[in-house]
């Protein structure tokens, strides 16, 4: 339930804050003072696309926040939150900021979330209905899923879905396989031939950088033996002045001296230290100047090797280390396409199973929807009557959908026809409903299919193009509802406006400069003036007040609400 709404800097409103109570809200002032700037505040909550048009001149940001109380919250829904790590006990905070270059931001609780998760929670909590949004009920989308809204059906078609899915993914599985089936032959002969090739080779991974430092290292084998050559003959193996001589003689300097001061001592296990180490050093250069001298064939064989590689890599349009890794890469779709047939046998037996399955859940909804389009024909040419449309009828077709294809929304195709008078026969309700009987029909069916649900169900003057007993019988519907829940009525008409457990009134003050909204809770005589007015006009007569009372007892008389209407209310300012 909608428990509270905040807006800021939203069109002509500066800063507006309302309560809300359960029960049917009704809203009312002049044409153009802004009643509906609630509803668009409550439909940007719901994740409507927001424009920087809809920010008040000279402000730099909207921002409107929703507080609902979800107590009663269903158990997919809260799951939902859970799922996103939003933390919600009893209340869930909704805000939405529109920033000037028409980017906006949403937030849950005060997590950020995208705008698509914003409109998938909140719409569960707020059904919103526009003044021209009756002309969805032509759609056949929009009158298959207000059938299904009717019936509770929507576990089962979510289960059709599902299998529409699996069907679906097996088919496009099913087909690419065939496509390949189709030059199955010639490719696998060209897969051989090419995985031959990389066999012969047999590169290994890391090879190729070892082949090209090894390649490296053949290719400068002259300056390598050049260089050790020198390095040994100044450490050991020359003639004269080597490292090891000069430190023998160093050695040979220090001993006789260890008698005039022991702390030479400390020196001497340095110097042995480090002959033994040019000794090691010496020994090694000398093996590996052995290995260069030996390393004249290898040469050849690693530069060929690295050219084999190099034009296999630009035949197969890969990098010389990626060769192994493509190598298994054409030993998979090989041994797939070897092994396809046998693939296509169990993909075909599969599909069959999935259409079988995806089958026996259509047909069960087909079923439903069959039995519930009856009672919701009869329900809907019943409410028909009492909306002003007397001797109209109802009804709900459902026929095998044109397409022989599995559909995901099942095997259904779904026609809301309807007369509005009697003998008259029944044709699409697109095709002879008007825009005043349109926006009565999506009232009953709106009405019918809330049910037991509680989210807060939001009318934007659908009431528009009707008036006196078809308008008093509106109010009642909404009254109802709203008994059952929650229902917050923009309207012009006084019936509809009598009907309501709670009464706000909207102004549009303007000093010639500045133009803001103001809004004022309503009771006890300020309510009677405000019907008066809707009823009468700008001059209200004795008689009109008369009659404003009338209407407002009689729901409350009806209802056993033994309540006075007190004077007085709270104004809140925007």
């Amino acid at each position: 339930m909608l428990t509270h709404l905040q807006v800021r800097d939203l069109a002509i409103v500066d800063s507006l804050e309302l309560d809300f109570a359960s029960g049917l809200t009704v809203l009312t002032g002049e044409t153009g003072a802004g009643k509906s700037i609630v509803v668009d505040a409550l439909t940007l909550a719901c994740g409507a696309r927001a424009a920087a048009d809809q920010i008040r001149a000279g402000a730099d940001k909207a921002e409107i926040a929703a507080t609902f109380d979800i107590r009663q919250l269903p158990r997919t829904l809260r799951a939902l939150l859970e799922e996103q790590s939003i933390e919600a006990d009893d209340e869930l905070l909704v805000r939405r900021v529109i920033n000037t270059d028409g980017r906006s931001r949403a937030y849950l609780n005060g997590q950020a979330v995208p705008v698509q998760q914003l409109r998938e929670i909140v719409g569960s909590l707020l059904d919103v209905h526009g003044q021209h949004e009756f002309q969805s009920l032509v759609r056949a989308g929009s009158q298959r899923e207000l059938l299904d809204q009717y019936g509770k059906l929507e576990p089962l078609t979510a289960q059709v879905e599902a299998a529409h899915r699996v069907w679906l993914a097996l088919l496009n599985r099913l087909l690419a396989i065939e496509s390949r089936l189709r030059d199955r032959d010639s490719r696998i002969e060209l897969l051989r031939f090419h995985e031959s090739e990389l066999a012969a080779l047999d590169l290994k991974p890391g090879e190729a950088a070892e082949l090209a430092a090894e390649a490296i290292r053949l290719g400068n084998r002259g300056r390598l033996l050049e260089g050790t050559q020198l390095a040994a003959q100044l450490l050991y193996e020359g003639e004269t002045d080597t490292a090891q001589a000069s430190l023998a003689r160093a050695q040979s300097a220090l001993r006789p001296l260890l008698a005039v001061d022991p702390a030479l001592e400390s020196v001497m296990p340095l110097l042995d230290e480090a002959a033994i180490r040019i000794t090691e050093a010496a020994r090694e250069l000398a093996r590996y100047a052995e290995s260069l001298d030996m390393d004249n064939a290898r040469q050849a064989v690693v530069e060929k090797r690295l050219a084999a590689a190099e034009d296999l890599a630009r035949k197969h349009r890969v990098a010389v280390a990626d060769l192994p890794a493509h190598r298994a890469t054409l030993r998979i779709e090989l041994e797939a396409l070897e092994s396809a047939e046998q693939d296509v046998a169990s993909l075909r037996r599969q599909q069959a199973e999935a259409l079988t399955a995806y089958r026996d859940l259509a047909v069960k909804l087909s079923e439903s929807r069959t039995a519930i389009a009856v009672t919701f024909s009869k329900e809907i040419t019943a409410r028909m009557h009492t909306l002003g449309m007397a001797g109209g009828r109802f009804q709900v077709d459902v026929t095998p959908h044109a397409s022989a294809e599995p559909q995901p929304h099942g095997l259904d195709q779904i026609e809301f026809r309807v007369t509005a008078n009697p003998g008259q026969p029944l044709r699409a309700l697109a095709k002879v409903a008007s825009g005043g009987e349109l926006a009565r029909l999506s009232l009953a069916v709106q009405v019918a299919c809330v049910g037991d649900e509680r989210r807060c169900m939001v009318f934007d003057e659908v009431d528009a193009g009707i008036g006196g007993a078809v308008a008093e019988v509106v109010g009642k519907q909404l009254r109802a509802v709203g008994a059952r829940g929650q229902v917050l009525c923009v309207t012009h008409l006084p019936q509809v406006a009598a009907q309501g457990h709670h009464h706000l009134r909207v102004l549009k003050l303007t000093d010639g400069k500045t133009t803001r909204t103001s809004l004022a809770e309503l009771s006890g005589n300020e309510r009677v003036q405000e019907v008066a007015r809707m009823l009468g006009g700008a001059q209200i007569t004795d008689k009109a007040l008369a009659h404003a009372r009338e209407m407002l007892s009689a729901p409350q008389a009806a209802s056993g609400d033994t309540a006075k209407l007190k004077p007085g209310g709270r104004s809140r300012q925007g």
